[in-house]
């Protein structure tokens, strides 16, 4: 990383560059002592009282004190280019957004209130904030998805928020976005002062369509269906038991189609779920039975949805992965999938009697 002038370190950022890219060194923790140094690149989210923070791709804020930087410069917006088609944040948003429809919805200036909340869950041992509280069918169709501003300011806004989901018995959680060109790291940095805990991160991943189709795996396996059975839901782990709240979030999409492979029981070894929308493919809900990994089934399963999206036009595809899931990261790495930009759900400070 290279910040000389003539061979000079030059601190060239002040706190009128609050929401650029920027990229810093600072002393270590030992100080001039040791002359060692650490490197931050990021969006510079605060400079106040001499600490500056500084919002990283993956979501992580850094706080700096002042007196510590020998230098700092700013960056271009945009990260270099990845592999992959050509996408802004907004477009990709906007299709995720599509692939997981919520039951109900509000607007909030350009924020979206997104709801999919099932029956009254049990109540937890001890009470507690869990008790009393619904079940709510996945983060991504049960969160405020921001993309612009609230159209008004940000207290009031998450006031009204956390009021919205209070009165549908869920937890308010905000899904935000770090990485690329246009996405909310401010956003984060607010949040976390204000006392929001990130719970989840993921990345979205993008690659072209036609190299996933041409997989060599056995697709003649795999059946595809508009329809979403009884037996698919069983082998879908990421409920439990499924009400119709489910049932309506999965099938919900511009084109939606289910694949399985045939397993002991009548539970399928495999499945997945594809949603096509124009020139993107979504991949998702991909579960393998794990007594049957580690013989194709996932590959098979993507191989033969990415044909089927190829047949209605896509070219591209996208999905996501939750960031300690390596395997699954792995997996995707070798189909072409580059990380485009990553996700967060941050959830609304506890309340004090939880």
């Amino acid at each position: 990383m290279e910040f000389t002038a003539g061979g000079r370190l030059e601190v060239r950022i002040t706190p009128a560059d609050v929401g650029k890219r920027v990229s810093v060194r600072r002393l270590s923790d030992g100080g001039a002592a040791d002359g060692a140094f650490t490197d931050t690149v990021g969006v510079l989210t605060s400079w106040n009282d001499g600490v500056v923070v500084i919002t990283r791709r993956d979501g992580q804020s850094v706080r700096i004190a002042e007196h510590t930087l020998v230098a700092g410069k700013v960056v271009p917006a945009a990260p270099a280019r990845r592999r992959g088609p050509a996408a802004t944040f907004a477009e990709l948003s906007r299709a995720a957004a599509r692939a997981w429809t919520p039951v109900e919805r509000e607007r909030l200036g350009d924020w979206e209130l997104r709801s999919a909340a099932g029956p009254v869950a049990p109540a937890a041992a001890g009470g507690g904030d869990a008790a009393g509280r619904r079940a709510g069918f996945t983060r991504r169709a049960n969160s405020v998805l921001p993309l612009g501003g609230p159209g008004m300011p940000l207290d009031d806004a998450l006031t009204y928020v956390r009021r919205w989901y209070a009165e549908r018995g869920l937890p308010a959680y905000v899904q935000t976005a770090t990485g690329a060109e246009g996405t909310q790291e401010q956003l984060c940095a607010d949040l976390q002062e204000r006392g929001w805990a990130r719970e989840v991160t993921a990345e979205l991943r993008i690659g072209a369509l036609a190299p996933v189709g041409d997989l060599d795996a056995d697709t003649g396996r795999v059946a595809l269906s508009r329809d979403l059975d009884a037996a698919w839901l069983r082998r879908y782990r990421r409920t439990g038991e499924p009400g119709p709240h489910v049932v309506r979030v999965l099938t919900g999409g511009p084109s939606v189609w289910f694949a399985a492979v045939p397993g002991d029981g009548g539970v399928p070894a495999a499945v997945g779920r594809c949603v096509v929308d124009g020139r993107w493919a979504g991949f998702m809900a991909v579960e393998v039975d794990p007594d049957a990994r580690r013989q194709g089934l996932a590959t098979a399963v993507m191989a033969a949805l990415a044909r089927r999206a190829l047949d209605e036009g896509a070219s591209a595809a996208w999905l996501q992965v939750e960031e300690d899931n390596d395997a699954a990261r792995a997996l995707y790495s070798g189909m072409g999938f580059s990380v485009h930009h990553r996700y967060h759900h941050y959830r609304e400070p506890r309340r004090p009697d939880a």
